[in-house]
């Protein structure tokens, strides 16, 4: 097997075990394993009971809570969710599987997160700040590593919708989960081009000035600042759609 054979192949295994650590910790909570309320085990406790890395176990515990299994409480731990929380409204997989449906989800997501953009620079407070903070410096870190930075990018949309302090924008965007960052859809996460850096740069950018927007309290220019954002990259996906047809 050749060497550009094994880099395409690695990403499907990173999925792959996950999956199954999903599927496992899954089983657990719906067998009363793990309870309701219960603490789930530290990061590096995961790592070593299923022989995975931190980035699998995260993009698990990611899963888990765009499945409404458990809930991150910031500082504190991840819990067990009683299991009648799980959503109504849910955007499935399938329903994401074309540049028009992507193209569709952009278009709504622009209708909700620019005001929960709004709302954020209003009610935000010091740990949002941090956290969102901390997302964007995990993006700076996977752009300077040559990585792709879905997981850092649904984070920093996430932390927005929990500094609204309104529950319906976190539950939503716990239910899309990282399947609302574009190009988790639609492009494979390997090899990160220069093109695709330089992409990623750009939304480092509308990251930072959103962030700055909801810092100063400033909710016109939050509000601006997501609208932007998201239609940049429902633009650019209209772009590619055309090129294709």
């Amino acid at each position: 097997m050749n060497s550009n054979a094994v880099i395409v192949e690695e990403p499907r295994k990173s999925k792959s075990l996950a999956m199954q650590l999903v599927e496992k910790m899954s089983l657990q909570i719906r067998a009363g394993q793990l309870k309701v309320g219960q603490k789930l085990p530290t990061e590096a406790e995961i790592m070593r009971n299923f022989g995975v890395s931190r980035t699998v176990v995260r993009e698990a515990i990611s899963h888990l809570q765009a499945s409404f299994l458990v809930e991150t409480r910031h500082g504190i731990g991840t819990f067990v969710l009683p299991q009648e929380l799980s959503p109504s409204f849910r955007i499935s997989a399938h329903q994401l599987g074309t540049l028009r449906d992507i193209i569709a989800l952009l278009e709504f997501r622009i209708s909700i997160e620019t005001e929960a953009a709004a709302l954020a620079s209003q009610r935000r407070n010091s740990e949002n700040l941090e956290e969102l903070q901390n997302a964007m410096n995990a993006f700076k870190q996977a752009i300077a590593e040559g990585r792709d930075a879905v997981q850092a990018d649904f984070l920093f949309h996430q932390e927005i919708a929990r500094a609204t302090q309104n529950k319906h924008f976190q539950e939503l965007m716990h239910s899309l989960g990282t399947g609302a960052i574009p190009r988790a859809r639609l492009e494979n996460p390997l090899p990160v081009t220069p093109e695709r850096l330089a992409y990623l740069r750009r939304v480092h950018e509308e990251h930072e000035s959103i962030f700055n927007a909801i810092a100063a309290q400033d909710p016109e220019a939050a509000r601006a600042a997501m609208r932007t954002h998201l239609s940049n990259s429902r633009d650019r996906l209209k772009k590619s759609e055309s090129a294709v047809q």
